[in-house]
């Protein structure tokens, strides 16, 4: 599935919104993607959407030691 947006330059703010057992979907994202100790993070970046508008924006992923940084969802504007 093609990404919707393209995130430009790097990730400010991050936070780490759930860790180990509080991640609801880790053990979806062990069986898809493999490794084991999956976060939930937060952070704002500018990012261009499919029409070629350029925002700046919350964006929400998951990241694994080893694996990286999967599954990007913009959540706020």
């Amino acid at each position: 599935m093609p990404e919707l947006f393209e995130i430009l330059g790097s990730f400010r703010d991050i936070e780490v919104i759930a860790s180990g057992r509080g991640v609801k979907v880790g053990a979806w994202l062990k069986r898809t993607y493999g490794g084991s100790n999956w976060r939930k993070l937060k952070g704002r970046a500018l990012v261009r959407d499919t029409t070629g508008a350029v925002y700046d924006a919350e964006v929400h992923w998951f990241e694994c030691h080893g694996i990286g940084r999967r599954r990007f969802k913009i959540k706020q504007t």
